[in-house]
């Protein structure tokens, strides 16, 4: 009996022993395991070049965002590792569409943790102020990766797509600068900046001086179209508002260069002649009366709110001061203005006798 539990003893203690080795073996191994993943959730991707940028589209999985991540040439490591952490920050299944900036220091975390909270590349696109819809269109058309919807419309299919069937597109879209991520359409933006337009026209309206010559806010957006041509001095659009707004109110033309040109369309090459300012079109304010039949350009919200409150006084001319400051010496009789011209003229001839040849 003594020996046959002896050897039991021993049998059992070598068990035990063995148990306990093998415990210390995983927990080695699953310390070892843990450092591991922890070093490899915040560690750089391997192989991330600065401007790089990952796409995850509709349906896409994590493990198909990997191979995307294989396929640019980053190695993104063990996929059990990903899956691991995805379950941790809780990004497993909830991976949102879009394009994601890579930089060289991203890590896994980092990447799942946008890719959960969908903080996607916004790109952004800038309408210029004065700009017509000749210009827009041309600008949106060379932007990268922005979607072309509008490419094979014509601007009265563009405006029936953005639902104003019959609105003439001049001076519809507000000059802005607009954010964009991938999957964005030109139609998108073009959507928000005639909402964006919209708005600030109709505050300017309501905000309008008692006494302003304007019958609609569709004449305040022409006028404004305007004076936005007129000057880029944001100080001198009341005062240049405030000439045309007097010239309505007497009955005198507007007389203004602006509406010729744009009349003019593709002949406009880059001078204005006599014989433009004499040749009639619905755009000519020196052989009509009142405003043009639409805008000529995109105004900003300053120039909405110069043609809506226009700046008192009895100026009814003005000319460019010449000096290179863009500015504009105002006049309220014809003599003072011709005066003006010809020191403008003087002041040009010296300036062109003063160039090198």
């Amino acid at each position: 009996m003594s020996r046959r539990r002896t050897r039991r003893g021993k049998a059992g203690g070598f068990f035990r022993r063995t148990l306990l080795l093998l415990l210390v073996a995983a927990l080695a191994m699953g310390g070892w395991y843990w450092q591991r993943y922890r070093s490899f959730a915040d560690a750089p991707l391997a192989g991330v070049e600065a401007g790089t940028s990952l796409v995850v589209a509709r349906g896409d999985s994590l493990a198909s965002v990997l191979r995307k991540l294989q396929d640019a040439g980053i190695a993104p490591g063990d996929r059990l590792q990903w899956q691991l952490l995805a379950r941790e920050l809780g990004a497993a299944g909830k991976l949102q569409v879009g394009e994601y900036a890579l930089q060289p220091e991203a890590s896994p975390r980092s990447l799942l943790l946008a890719m959960r909270d969908g903080k996607v590349v916004r790109r952004m696109f800038t309408i210029v102020e004065g700009w017509n819809i000749r210009d827009l269109r041309k600008a949106l058309a060379k932007v990268e990766s922005l979607q072309q919807d509008t490419a094979a419309l014509d601007d009265a299919a563009l405006m029936k797509a953005l639902g104003h069937p019959g609105q003439h597109p001049e001076g519809r879209f507000l000059p802005e600068t607009y954010a964009w991520v991938r999957g964005d359409s030109d139609l998108d933006l073009l959507g928000r900046a005639h909402a964006a337009m919209a708005r600030e026209l109709d505050a300017a309206w309501a905000a309008r001086a008692a006494d302003v010559p304007l019958e609609s806010k569709e004449q305040a957006l022409v006028l404004a179209s305007i004076v936005e041509k007129e000057t880029g001095i944001a100080e001198e659009r009341p005062a240049i508002a405030g000439v045309f707004a007097r010239r309505l109110e007497i009955g005198m033309r507007l007389q203004t260069d602006p509406t010729v040109i744009y009349g003019m369309g593709a002949a406009y090459t880059g001078n204005i002649r006599r014989s433009d300012l004499t040749t009639d079109t619905p755009y000519n304010t020196y052989t009509r009366d009142g405003l043009p039949p639409t805008p000529i350009a995109m105004p900003g919200a300053a120039a909405l709110r110069a043609a809506t409150r226009p700046a008192d006084g009895d100026a009814l001319y003005f000319v460019a001061v010449g000096d290179g400051s863009g500015r504009h010496l105002f006049s309220a009789s014809l003599g003072a203005h011709n005066a003006a011209v010809r020191a403008y003229v003087q002041r040009y001839r010296a300036q062109q006798r003063s160039q090198p040849k």
